[in-house]
This record gives C-alpha cells, structure tokens and sequence, in this order.
C-alpha cells in the first residue's frame, strides 16, 4: 500500500481503516467500557464516544459542513449498543464520500482547509491511531492491519511536527523508537503513544 501522500484516491486507505475498527468493536463487552486506554485520559468508553462522532463529522464536513457545527463525542448511546452505532454509520459514511468530485472538494477539517483526498486521509491517519489505542486496551493488537500504519506514517511524521506539542497541537512528546520498528510502533510513537503502554500502566 502506498502513503498517501501520493495517493490519489484515500477513500480506499479510509475503508481500510475503519475496517479494522469495526471487529475490535464488536468484541467489547460492557464490563469492558470502564478499562483506561492509551489515550489521554480516555475510557474505552470515551474512545468509542469519539470513534463514532468521527464518523459523524466525517459526513457533515464531506457535505460542506464545519468540523465544530458535530461534537467530537456522542451521548446517550447504550451500553450495549456501540458496535451497532459504529456499524450503523458506516454506510452512510461510504455514501458522503462516494462521488469522485469530493476528492477535489476543499473540507473544512479541524486543522484547516485542505483538498478532500487529503482530509480522508488524515481521517484514516486518526481511525488508524485510535484502532491502536483501543486494540492495546483490549488486549488484542495482533488484530491490527500493519500495512494500513505503513500507510499513515510517513505522511504523519512529516505533517505532525515533533514540536511544539500541546495546545492546538493535541498530542504529546515523541516517543523515540528503533527506525526499523514495525509500522503501528513508529506511527504510535510519533503522535506521543508509549508502544510499550499497558492497562496496569494506565
């Protein structure tokens, strides 16, 4: 799979993205929701609150929408209805983005203005990341698609500065690693993960 900072069509990378998502979700069990995750301070709970107001921002954005007009975390979903949630989303995600003319489309994305194949893919880039974040909580990172952080990581490394970190810049510091890491170790790396991040050490 290529970066896709020469991708010229990042729907496939998305699809590809969210496609791993989706199992991890499935499997989590209420007794779950409450177990801390790599991220920030975030529950499992938090995060899926957050994955499925993605999708949601997503299409609003993919339809000429501002990125702060859809909240970046969702309410009142059961317990035990995330996976349906998450599920129930994703055909309408395909279909904002499913006319080749949003390629070309300028989104408002949080970080700024930019051509529509640029926005999905730092969209793939966060489902990416948060695949990780979630897999790691669960105890299920051979779950995760290597080839898609291959993807993601260059074209991360290269947008995301080292620093300053913080602020409108929401990750921490980077956490070095070994060049010849796998992918899902350098792309955690660089957006301030621990790779070595345990439940007990969260």
């Amino acid at each position: 799979m290529n970066n896709t900072m020469t991708l010229s069509d990042t729907r496939p990378l998305l699809a590809r993205a969210t496609a791993q998502v989706t199992p991890l979700i499935e499997s989590i069990t209420p007794a779950d929701l409450d177990r801390p995750t790599p991220c920030s301070d975030w529950s499992v709970r938090d995060l899926l609150s957050h994955l499925v107001a993605v999708e949601d921002r997503i299409v609003h954005i993919a339809g000429g929408g501002r990125p702060f007009e859809v909240p970046s975390m969702v309410d009142g979903i059961a317990d035990d209805a995330w996976a349906q949630e998450w599920v129930s989303r994703l055909a309408p995600l395909s279909a904002a983005l499913a006319d080749d003319a949003v390629l070309e489309r300028i989104f408002q994305h949080p970080a700024g203005p930019m051509p529509g194949t640029a926005a999905i893919g730092v969209y793939a880039s966060e489902f990416a990341v948060h695949a990780w974040d979630l897999a790691r909580a669960l105890g299920r990172e051979t779950d995760l698609d290597q080839e898609v952080a291959a993807a993601v990581v260059g074209p991360i490394t290269a947008a995301l500065p080292a620093e300053p970190r913080g602020g409108v810049i929401p990750f921490g510091p980077v956490v070095e690693v070994p060049g010849d890491a796998p992918a899902y170790v350098r792309l955690v790396g660089w957006v301030g993960r621990d790779p070595e991040w345990t439940p007990a050490a969260g």
